[in-house]
C-alpha cells in the first residue's frame, strides 16, 4: 500500500496481508463494477479485462517513472466516468456488511464530494496518486486508483489529512508548492483504533506493483522502533528501510512512507484463505 500522506506524516502504518495476490476471487458480486470505469491505461494489462492488474515483467525503473511522472497530468486524466462508477470502485474495497451503510465520496474536478450519504461510520473512496509521500516518482501517475475504506476513528482523524492534501492539488498543481504548504500544517495523530480495509481486485497502486492483494492497514502514533520490538531476534515485526520503490506485494507488506519520522513497519503474519472482497 502506499504511504499514504506520509510525508511529514506523524504515523507508522502497519498493513496485514489477508492473503497474497491470488487469481482466486469470491463468487458473490454486491456491487459491479464497470471494467470500462477503470482508467483505459490499466486495462492494458488487466488479464480479465476488469482486474486485477498484475506489475510488470520488469519494473520500470525509478528514473523512467519520475520522468514519465514529472509533472501533473491534465485534471482530465485523473478523472472517473462519473459518480456511479466510482461509488462501485470505492465500495469494492470492503464486504458489503459494511460498504452497503457507508459514506461514500467521489472525485470530481472540484475535488472530493459525497455521493452517497453514510449510516455506520466509514467512509469509502477511490484514492489519487498524491495519496503517497512527495518523494515516491509516481506521485503525478493519473493511472493510480485506490480503492478504500476508513473505518469510523480513521474517517475522523486520517482522511481529513489526505482530503486536505487534494485541495492543496487542485489548487496548487505544482509539486513544490504543495509540500510548502504541507511544512506549514501539522497533522494530528490518528485516533485510537484507525485503520482501513483494501480489498478490491480494482486497484492500481503504480506502474511497477499493480494490483494489490487484499490487506488492512492500521494508522497508529509515529513510535520508536524499539517500542514494536523491531528487528530482534524472533519478533515478528520488521523495520525496513523506506525506498521510493515497493517489492511486489505478494513477498512483503507495506506500511509508513519514507519520511523521518515515519517508518515502515512489516509483519510477517500472514492469514490464508481471505479472497478479494467478492468478485469485483
Amino acid at each position: 500500500m502506499f504511504s499514504q500522506i506520509a510525508s511529514g506524516y506523524r504515523l507508522a502504518c502497519i498493513a496485514l496481508m489477508l492473503a497474497a495476490a491470488s487469481p482466486a476471487f469470491a463468487q458473490h458480486d454486491h456491487h459491479a463494477v464497470d471494467a470500462a470505469a477503470v482508467p483505459q491505461a490499466q486495462a492494458k494489462t488487466a488479464t480479465d479485462g476488469d482486474g486485477p492488474y498484475p506489475a510488470p515483467a520488469v519494473a520500470p525503473t525509478t528514473e523512467a517513472m519520475a520522468a514519465l511522472y514529472k509533472n501533473m497530468a491534465p485534471l482530465s486524466a485523473y478523472l472517473g466516468k462519473g459518480d456511479a462508477d466510482e461509488v462501485a470502485i470505492a465500495r469494492s474495497a470492503v464486504p458489503a456488511s459494511i460498504a452497503d451503510d457507508a459514506e461514500v465520496l467521489v472525485f470530481d474536478a472540484k475535488g472530493y464530494h459525497q455521493a452517497v450519504a453514510g449510516k455506520n461510520g466509514w467512509t469509502c473512496l477511490v484514492q489519487r496518486s498524491w495519496l503517497d509521500d512527495f518523494s515516491n516518482p509516481e506521485f503525478w501517475n493519473p493511472r493510480i486508483r485506490v480503492p478504500i475504506c476508513f473505518n469510523p476513528q480513521a474517517s475522523r482523524s486520517v482522511l481529513p489529512v489526505y482530503l486536505e492534501r487534494t485541495k492543496w492539488v487542485l489548487e496548487k498543481r505544482f509539486l513544490l508548492e504543495i509540500m510548502a504548504t504541507a511544512k506549514t500544517h501539522p497533522i494530528p495523530d490518528p485516533a485510537t483504533g484507525s485503520f482501513a480495509i483494501m480489498m478490491s481486485k480494482h486497484g492500481y497502486v503504480g506502474d511497477a506493483t499493480g494490483t494489490p492483494g487484499p490487506h488492512v492497514m492500521i494508522f497508529l502514533p509515529d513510535v520508536p522502533p524499539s517500542a514494536w520490538g523491531c528487528g530482534l531476534k524472533g519478533a515478528p515485526v520488521l523495520l525496513r528501510p523506506a525506498t521510493s520503490r515497493r517489492p511486489p506485494f505478494s513477498s512483503w507488506v507495506s506500511g509508513g512512507g519514507p519520511t523521518e519520522r515515519s517508518r515502515e513497519v512489516t509483519t510477517q503474519a500472514v492469514a490464508s484463505g481471505v479472497k478479494y472482497s467478492r468478485d469485483r
